[in-house]
């Protein structure tokens, strides 16, 4: 195993992107799927309507990890999902709030991400603790399990609800981690059903996560609250954006995204799998006739547009993925 990842036949984490052996070995179909889903997706092409002609400029960034060296686009509203820093100090988060206030966006919102240890009093550096630091947020949002109401001079509103939460991957220095199993996840019912936008740091499971690091509980509040805008980071790797259509193909889907990836050996075995990738394919197909053949271009309605809005290039310590920016 060591040497086929030395030879980079297989992914060193699982923070990083499975190689194509890896897909052999664990779950072909599982892969040949997700590849057809994301044809589809792109095929659907916007989860909602276009935008009304003097629309809300959303610039998204996350992962920033102690960088400023990005060139953010001028916007409405400037939003960043989590991992200012790498070691979470208050002074290393304050510079990276003098930064983001320093830009000229109208509205400004933020949440942590595990690696801001400070805003997470369980994982406060002694430092910190005992010094008793705080923040100047300078006029930005920051949002735990909270909601906020922005305003627009083209008369519009946005509610935004963000929050830091994770499922555990990390030491006791990591910030607000939680166990999943365990029965007692933040997210159920915790999300205004108003809400326009949500900001969270995890990903929902299957949606821009590499398949598997994101969090089911989160993906199940998703599809009770469905905002417009879900942004987060945390898996570098799948910066992007893709929408979620809240319908039986994407419903079969996630499914089998959520099976146990078996083996190749498996796979060749009639099961529950099989059922559940032919329903995203006959659904999936179905969706894409009828939005072409009877809503046309701009048919699509009451879905979500996913941003994963890390700015930093996987694990190299740079900033390497580009700004996402969306006109709601």
């Amino acid at each position: 195993m060591g040497l086929l990842r030395g030879f980079r036949l297989r992914r060193r984490s699982k923070f990083n992107p499975r190689t194509l052996l890896d897909n052999i070995l664990t779950s072909p179909l599982q892969a040949l799927i997700s590849a057809f889903y994301s044809l589809l997706l792109l095929l659907r092409g916007r989860p909602f309507p276009k935008p009304p002609q003097h629309p809300i400029r959303i610039v998204c960034l996350s992962d920033t990890h102690d960088q400023t060296s990005v060139k953010i686009p001028p916007g409405d509203l400037l939003i960043h999902a989590g991992d200012l820093t790498n070691a979470g100090t208050v002074a290393d988060i304050q510079a990276q709030i003098d930064w983001l206030a320093a830009q000229p966006h109208r509205h400004k919102v933020l949440i942590a991400g595990n690696h801001d240890s400070y805003f997470d009093p369980q994982s406060k550096s002694l430092a910190d603790r005992t010094f008793r630091r705080t923040l100047d947020f300078k006029g930005i949002h920051y949002l735990q399990h909270d909601s906020v109401t922005l305003s627009f001079p083209s008369g519009r509103t946005l509610k935004l609800y963000g929050a830091a939460d994770i499922p555990r991957c990390g030491g006791p220095d990591f910030a607000f981690q939680y166990d999943l199993g365990s029965g007692s996840t933040p997210w159920p019912n915790s999300v205004p059903a108003d809400t326009d936008v949500l900001v969270t740091h995890t990903p929902p499971l299957a949606h821009l996560d590499l398949r598997t690091l994101g969090c089911p509980a989160l993906r199940e509040e998703v599809w009770r609250v469905r905002p417009r805008l879900h942004v987060f980071g945390h898996v570098h790797w799948g910066a992007g954006r893709r929408a979620m259509h809240f319908d039986a193909c994407q419903k079969a889907y996630e499914s089998l995204m959520a099976r146990p990836a078996p083996s190749i050996f498996w796979d060749l075995v009639p099961s529950g799998a099989w059922l559940d990738a032919l329903r995203v394919v006959l659904y999936g197909v179905h969706a894409v006739l009828f939005k072409w053949l009877m809503l046309g271009p701009g048919g699509n309605t009451g879905g979500t547009l996913l941003v994963n809005a890390a700015l930093m290039k996987g694990n190299t310590g740079k900033i390497g993925n580009p700004v996402q920016v969306v006109d709601l």
